[in-house]
């Protein structure tokens, strides 16, 4: 039979009151009284109602903040609409869920969130990071506070956070170098184009790509350039490269900026002659893989990137229970017009 804390209070002599303040830690004891109710505890071999516990701590309410970067972005959206899902299911658990989103990649304004979302009382945080050392400090800082903080979509690895939810980005990066290799068996030229120097998961998938095809004599890389998710910025790159190098045969785009892309290579007239390979399953992807603009499509199921970390942090905050590990990769995805739930 379960030892009960009425148990504990009947043999230390004191209220039930007095023992939940002792067991933990909250407001003050007397520290021989406190002694005594943790030493009859751990004799008697108690252990806490995680159930009612849970209880007392949905009956508080619990508020996590979630905030997103490159907002604008259909990625992200999608990302946000995972996260909305997750809010409304944990709402009857006595969650309620902020959703930020900032414009573009940020620290500032991502910092100014922080703050805004700790003065509402967030109690936990999900985050759309980036490795900056001022967001690694701030990160560092919340959890010196028992506020935790789980990274999605792009990580924070230098900081203190309690997991990251997301793709494997460098193994994505190799993958997309598999499918080059499989795509030009005679080798040829390819341009690879990135968005933020600053986002871990744009840099991880280049590396990925880049460290996968070194010493590859035939498949020839011109030096990447970055487009800012920017498809104004990605059509320019793309189409001077394409008057520059006119057997260009491929372009390996990590980030926004795909759309950019294929209407530069239309102009230049090189449709069906240049792939291109983009990431995430997105609208404007599925349409860009109907009309035969992209050649494929890695997804990073960012659906669940909105409702995981939102879940992690209510498994931890109301049920006490740790992620089982650090890292929560989803699912990389080769997608075609032919598996991306369009009608061809």
């Amino acid at each position: 039979m379960a030892v009960t804390s009425q148990q504990i209070a009947e043999l230390a002599g004191v209220s039930r009151g007095t023992v939940d303040r002792a067991l933990h830690n909250r407001g003050r004891v007397n520290p021989e009284v406190a002694a005594r109710v943790l030493k009859i505890a751990e004799e008697l071999g108690y252990r806490p109602n995680s159930i009612g516990q849970a209880l007392v701590r949905a009956k508080q309410g619990v508020r996590l903040g979630m905030i997103l970067q490159s907002a604008e972005t259909p990625t992200m959206q999608d990302v946000a609409s995972g996260a909305r899902q997750a809010s409304e299911e944990l709402r009857t658990f006595g969650l309620e869920v902020e959703l930020r989103e900032v414009q573009g990649r940020d620290t500032a304004k991502v910092l100014r969130q922080i703050d805004e979302l700790i003065d509402w009382g967030a109690n936990g945080l999900a985050i759309a990071s980036n490795n900056t050392p001022d967001l690694v400090r701030r990160i560092d800082l919340l959890h010196e506070h028992g506020v935790p903080v789980v990274t999605l979509n792009t990580d924070a690895p230098d900081s203190k956070r309690l997991c990251f939810v997301g793709m494997d980005s460098y193994r994505a990066g190799q993958t997309a170098a598999g499918l080059i290799r499989q795509m030009l068996p005679a080798g040829g030229l390819v341009l690879p184009i990135a968005g933020h120097v600053s986002n871990g998961a744009h840099y991880s998938r280049l590396r990925g790509f880049l460290d996968t095809l070194a010493g590859e004599l035939d498949i020839h890389l011109l030096p990447y350039q970055p487009c800012f998710d920017r498809d104004d910025y990605a059509h320019e790159i793309t189409q001077h490269t394409l008057r520059e190098n006119p057997s260009l045969a491929c372009v390996y785009i990590t980030s926004n900026g795909q759309r950019g892309v294929c209407r530069a290579i239309e102009d230049e007239r090189k449709k069906g002659r240049v792939r291109v390979i983009a990431y995430d399953l997105n609208a404007p992807n599925r349409e860009l893989l109907r009309g035969g603009d992209l050649s494929f499509v890695l997804d990073q199921v960012a659906h669940e990137q909105g409702r995981r970390p939102l879940q992690l942090l209510y498994n931890l905050l109301l049920n006490g229970k740790a992620p089982e590990k650090e890292f929560f990769y989803t699912d990389i995805l080769i997608r075609t017009r032919y598996n991306s739930g369009i009608e061809i």
